[in-house]
């Protein structure tokens, strides 16, 4: 997992529902931990384009329905700022099922268009995705 040169606002706090860009099988998520994310007392953990997040799956295959998968966000709505300050932001709110913590992807197609800074801290992400922006 490498670093994020841009500066990134964490707009999805846990417990945020996130739908999912791939064919994994799951359709809805529900963030309940962030890897890594460190804050003051009474904050909530919050997740930002990039991030490793845990999500309980909410609506999907029966099989994936009730399970903990590890995700990673791909697009946010919330505008952040990159290194050579230009703002960027998206229609929506997206994730990438992941099969384990490494960055192997589940789903073997992505919908929409995926983050460059998710792109280039994740490699396998970046190889499945047909657009980057």
């Amino acid at each position: 997992m490498k670093p994020i040169s841009s500066s990134i606002t964490k707009s999805l706090p846990s417990q945020a529902q996130i739908i999912t860009c791939d064919n994994s099988g799951a359709k809805v998520l529900k963030i309940i931990a962030v890897k890594g994310h460190k804050t003051v007392k009474g904050r909530i953990p919050a997740a930002g384009v990039g991030d490793l997040i845990f999500a309980s799956v909410k609506k999907g295959k029966l099989e994936m329905r009730k399970t903990v998968v590890p995700a990673i966000v791909v697009r946010q709505k919330k505008e952040f700022r990159r290194a050579d300050g230009t703002r960027v932001k998206f229609e929506d709110n997206a994730a990438v099922v992941l099969k384990d913590t490494k960055g192997n992807p589940k789903g073997t197609i992505f919908k929409g268009p995926i983050a460059k800074e998710a792109a280039e801290r994740w490699p396998a992400v970046a190889k499945v995705a047909n657009l980057i922006v």
